[in-house]
């Protein structure tokens, strides 16, 4: 992975474990998929047994945990990392 973005010179990781954060992030979006699925299988699926409520949630984190890391990342360098979208960059 370089150090920086090849169009915009945009460090990757400003400072030395600045994605730490993103650990927490993560967690919560994590969080939001379980409570989704939990609700969408208590109300749809009429409450069934607890194995699929841990079967079903941990498949579901699973799948997405590349996207996880992915956008909980990006979500922690525009929140923290001084980093702002410009329309000048999108077209090259």
């Amino acid at each position: 992975m370089p150090a920086a973005c090849p169009v915009c010179r945009q460090t990757y990781e400003p400072e030395p474990g600045f994605y730490y954060g993103a650990m927490y992030i993560s967690s919560g979006f994590s969080t939001g998929i379980l409570l989704a699925i939990g609700f969408l299988l208590y109300y749809l699926a009429n409450d069934p047994p607890l194995w699929v409520y841990i079967s079903t949630v941990a498949a579901a984190v699973l799948a997405v945990t590349p996207l996880l890391f992915r956008y909980s990342r990006a979500v922690m360098l525009y929140a923290f990392g001084g980093t702002r979208f410009d329309p000048r960059y999108a077209t090259r």
